[in-house]
């Protein structure tokens, strides 16, 4: 099935099987390992990316379904002069990341929830992370770096 959308900003085309996983191709076909595969039923959230400026759960979607979609790994969050982009940084800052394998899926859906929810509270940016799960940090600093990021944005 030939499929063409783009990926961090790159025009991507592809014949593939009908049956293959966003995440999957994500990984395997273009390399971009950042985006994890958890638990392949999109309870996790480590395979968050963003396609057409909402995330959602690669794990669970087709391919087929991205054409002509804009689609963002944590890969392409970053400036080409690798700068980190404003969350990856609150992150880093504020150790919302331990062992990193949700972190990418997390950021990603912190980016989500500020450009959707950029007012959200402490109690709404915790609800509307439950998507994704992280077994190391018990989620204090992920809400700061979020909360760091909110305040940056609303000073600016």
């Amino acid at each position: 099935m030939p499929v063409e959308f783009k990926v961090n900003g790159k025009d991507v085309a592809a014949d593939v099987p009908p049956n293959t996983l966003l995440s999957t191709f994500i990984r395997e076909n273009l390399r971009l390992t950042g985006t994890h595969r958890g638990c392949d039923t999109a309870q996790c959230g480590a395979c968050t990316v963003i396609a057409n400026g909402r995330a959602i759960k690669s794990c669970n979607v087709l391919v087929a379904q991205m054409q002509g979609a804009d689609v963002t790994t944590i890969e392409g969050l970053a400036k080409p002069d690798g700068t980190l982009h404003p969350m990856q940084a609150a992150f880093k800052e504020c150790h919302g990341l331990q062992c990193g394998f949700c972190t990418s899926g997390m950021i990603l859906s912190a980016v989500d929830l500020l450009q959707h929810h950029p007012k959200a509270t402490e109690s709404e940016i915790r609800a509307l992370l439950e998507g994704n799960i992280c077994r190391c940090t018990g989620y204090q600093n992920i809400v700061k770096a979020v909360q760091t990021v909110q305040k940056q944005a609303t000073a600016a």
